[in-house]
């Protein structure tokens, strides 16, 4: 079975994805046969559709089984040719001379926001589930996700960055991860329409209320502070409902990827440009199964599945200031750059 469906249909572009056993979690292959499809199409489509077969996940995020492989060979190079080559595929998605319309039904995180959330009508629906839960593995926020968070109003960039909330429909629009609302039953109608019609023929309806409104005062409190570990005070220094809820997720990851995320997206509110995200992203990738907590981030999560990682810090006060900058240091030679693969 393919692990992609694509076609055009009249002057459509359509790339479907179809790994719903596996949420639909994107491969290497894939992110290679999208940039291609992608490629081959901009001057012979009027619009492009991303879609997902399945009812769980437009794209719970990247495969990542391999990286823990390679990552226990030593092998350093698979990696880094992995996220070089992604983060080309979600500029190209973000500069896109041509509409790109996706449907983000289910769970979209990670790599599944890279490929669903750079286009320009980004759909959701009922069962939505944004979210880029990367510190959770011991990775930053990254195919371009920091950028979206460094334009969240007030400090829900570094909440959402660092805590990995999953946002529904409405949050997801608040936030900058989707445009707009249509209630999923009407999805293959509207498909067909935009065949037709292009993207003309959206039209969206009003989201469900989200959660984020009633935080934004209590994370802008407390995500004001210059660094991870002024938050954490932060929120220490005062007993509600939300900061006990805010510790609980902050103390489940890594704290070095925690506290890159937060100067990534601290850095990013001033530039504004994916290439300059997807820089300072690769930054930490390119190190990340060498020196960070990224190889036992997995298997935590994925090997062994006990969800009991061992970072490389016990507690979020014994990270320096230091270490994330050496994290976030450029890489010289080895920086991302933007030709494409052969």
């Amino acid at each position: 079975m393919t692990d992609l469906f694509i076609r055009i249909e009249a002057t459509t572009g359509r790339i479907t994805l179809n790994r719903p056993d596996a949420l639909n979690a994107l491969t290497y292959e894939m992110v290679l046969q999208i940039e291609a499809a992608l490629d081959g199409w901009r001057d012979s489509v009027d619009c492009v559709i991303l879609d997902a077969n399945g009812d769980r996940a437009f794209c719970a995020g990247g495969d990542i089984a391999d990286m823990y492989a390679s990552g226990q060979r030593a092998d350093l190079a698979y990696g880094r040719r992995f996220w070089r080559d992604e983060y080309r595929l979600n500029a190209k998605i973000f500069e896109y001379p041509k509409p790109v319309v996706s449907f983000l039904h289910g769970f979209t995180m990670g790599g599944g926001v890279g490929v669903g959330c750079h286009g320009t009508h980004r759909i959701v629906g009922e069962s939505s589930q944004i979210a880029m839960p990367e510190c959770g593995i011991g990775l930053v926020p990254d195919v371009g996700g920091s950028l979206m968070l460094s334009l969240c109003d007030g400090h829900l960039g570094e909440y959402l960055g660092t805590t990995g909330f999953r946002m529904g429909p409405g949050d997801a629009i608040r936030a900058g991860f989707a445009d707009g609302f249509v209630p999923e039953a009407e999805w293959d109608a509207l498909k067909a329409a935009i065949v037709v019609q292009g993207v003309g023929a959206i039209e969206y309806s009003t989201a469900p209320e989200g959660d984020l409104p009633a935080m934004q005062p209590e994370i802008d409190k407390h995500f004001a502070g210059a660094t991870l570990g002024d938050i954490e005070r932060s929120l220490l220094s005062e007993d509600s409902a939300f900061t006990r809820a805010t510790l609980k997720a902050l103390r489940r990851n890594a704290p070095l990827a925690m506290g890159c995320s937060v100067q990534i997206v601290r850095r990013l509110r001033s530039a504004g440009s994916i290439r300059q995200a997807l820089d300072q992203e690769y930054r930490f990738t390119h190190r990340a199964v060498a020196q960070g907590d990224f190889i036992e981030g997995i298997r935590a999560a994925i090997i062994d599945k006990d969800r009991s990682p061992k970072w490389a810090h016990a507690a979020i006060a014994d990270l320096t200031a230091a270490e994330v900058t050496a994290m976030l240091m450029p890489l010289g030679a080895d920086a991302l750059i933007w030709e494409d693969s052969t």
